[in-house]
Parts: C-alpha cells; structure tokens; sequence
C-alpha cells in the first residue's frame, strides 16, 4: 500500500508494479459486466445512477487488510467498510465487489468495469495522470520482517545495503523502489506473491528481510515463533524522507462524485469514527492523516 506506479504505466505503486494491459485481460476473464457509461454533465453524473440503481461496484484486489472477501464469503476490509459508510450517506445502500489484481484497478476502474477503486491505493504523480482520488484515509510507513532479534541489525533499506542482506519484498510493491533508490540491485531482490510468502521466506531462512507496509508486516507476524517485525520507518525517495497514504480512485470525469465522497470522509475524520472503522484491520492512530490528495499528486 505503494510509488512510480501507476495501473497501467510503470512507477512505483503501494503495491503494484504491474502491468494494466494484461490486467484487462483477467478482467474480462473474470466475467465482469461493463457499468453505464460516463455521461457529458461537467464533474459526470455518476452519482445519481448509482443513488438509482441503489449499489455502487467496488474494485478491490484481494488483499488484507485493504479490501477482501473473507473466508465467509464476504466482503470486507479497510476501503470496502469505510465505502459502504460514506456510500449509505450519500444514497447508495449496496456495494458489490469485483475483485480483481491490483495492477488492474486503474485500467479496469477506466473501461468501465467498476465505479470505484476501494483497495486502500497508494496516491502518486503517475496515479494521478490517470484517475482522481479522494483525499487519504490513512497514511502508511514501512517495516521489514525479520527473524527474531533482528540478528543483522537491518532498520532501513540502506541497512540491507551496507550488510549486503538478502532482501525480498512482494509482487509489485513500491518497496522494489526503496530499495533500489538505496543500492540495492534490482536483480538480486526475491519478488514473492506477499507477505505471508515473504514471511515463509524469512522462517525459512532464503531471505534476511522482508519489507512491506508497517501494517502489513506487523499483522503477518503475530503468530510467528521465529520472525518479527521492525519499528515503522519512513522510506527515502529522491533523496526526502517520503510518507504514502491511501485512498480512493475515480474516473478523471467523475469529480462530483469525487466531491461529495470527501465532504463526508472529512466529516468521519472529524467525528473519529474513521479511526473506529479501521482499527479493526489493524490500523493505529499513527495511520491517520491530514495529508491531501493534492499534495501526494505533486501539487
């Protein structure tokens, strides 16, 4: 959750590396049904449709604890719990999921195969040229997962470096970045499907490190009896120390949407009921944010 990534370009993403046009592939494969097409009133009128047909479909990507369906068959997850509160507010009593991979939420999100992007996406500049986001709901710092002790002493990715650590990180994650921008050779870095894979990786000894989300690292590892996870750290990119967040994704057309869905986001923020619909997925009050779309889009 993230960095030069963008769906359907390349760049750094909270997760995602990955490629939007074979995205769209798995799309379609996946039996998705195309929503209505986006109309010519200024800032779209997707909303009322949606306030009509009384759901809204939600792109998620299958991952916890960001938008998933749980093993009751479920949906639910930081973004989908938040989207069906603010959705309710706005006069849409339904969300209905259409899972996909990560790398295909911008491209899917632009052809029409969802209204919404509700995966807990990091915002970036690349992002940004491609879709509208609301502002953040959470911000996120990394961590690395490690064996218990931390017997290299690894705490930044310039640690993993300097003591030449076998380091492994997830498909698509923004942390094949920070480390590159550290020194570390792209080539020699372990790419596993996530994090339980990279925390196997770890148990098992292939791998010193394992870095992900703070969030992310830390869930994974409470129930390990050999590894553990590092204080969150902030990440350097360009050369500053850089703080992503997480937030909600739109069609450029859609800017009324966008509009409403923040009046009411910033009423929770305000209200603190934010922080009680996250918590549960393991958020902290270290993970909420002030941060804007417009700052984490470059300006």
């Amino acid at each position: 959750m993230t960095r030069t990534v963008s769906g359907a370009v390349s760049g750094p993403t909270r997760r995602s590396l990955l490629a939007g046009v074979a995205a769209l592939g798995a799309l379609g494969a996946a039996g998705c049904s195309r929503v209505a097409t986006a109309s010519d009133v200024e800032g779209g009128d997707l909303l009322e449709r949606l306030r009509a047909a009384g759901v809204v479909r939600l792109g998620i990507a299958g991952e916890i604890p960001f938008g998933f369906i749980d093993k009751n068959g479920e949906l639910t997850g930081e973004a989908p719990e938040l989207a069906k509160v603010i959705f309710k507010r706005l006069g849409v009593d339904r969300v209905q999921p259409v899972p996909t991979e990560f790398g295909s939420l911008i491209p899917g999100l632009n052809s029409q195969q969802f209204d919404v992007v509700a995966a807990g996406m990091y915002v970036n500049p690349e992002r940004c040229e491609q879709v509208i986001f609301s502002d953040p709901d959470y911000q996120m710092l990394d961590a690395f997962i490690v064996r218990k002790g931390n017997p290299k002493g690894l705490h930044s990715y310039k640690d993993v470096v300097a003591k030449k650590a076998k380091f492994a990180t997830g498909t698509g994650y923004a942390e094949i970045q920070y480390a590159v921008e550290a020194g570390y050779k792209e080539s020699d870095i372990l790419i596993v499907p996530d994090q339980v894979a990279g925390l196997n990786a770890v148990e098992a000894g292939r791998v010193d490190v394992f870095a992900g989300t703070a969030l992310t690292a830390r869930e994974v590892v409470k129930k390990s009896a050999k590894a553990e996870s590092t204080k969150p750290f902030t990440p350097i990119v360009g050369g500053k120390p850089h703080v992503d967040g997480g937030a909600f994704a739109f069609r450029p057309t859609e800017t009324n949407l966008r509009d409403a869905f923040n009046v009411e986001l910033r009423k929770l923020k305000k209200s603190g009921e934010l922080f009680r619909i996250l918590r549960p997925f393991g958020f902290t009050k270290a993970e909420m944010t002030d941060l804007t779309a417009k700052e984490l889009c470059g300006g």
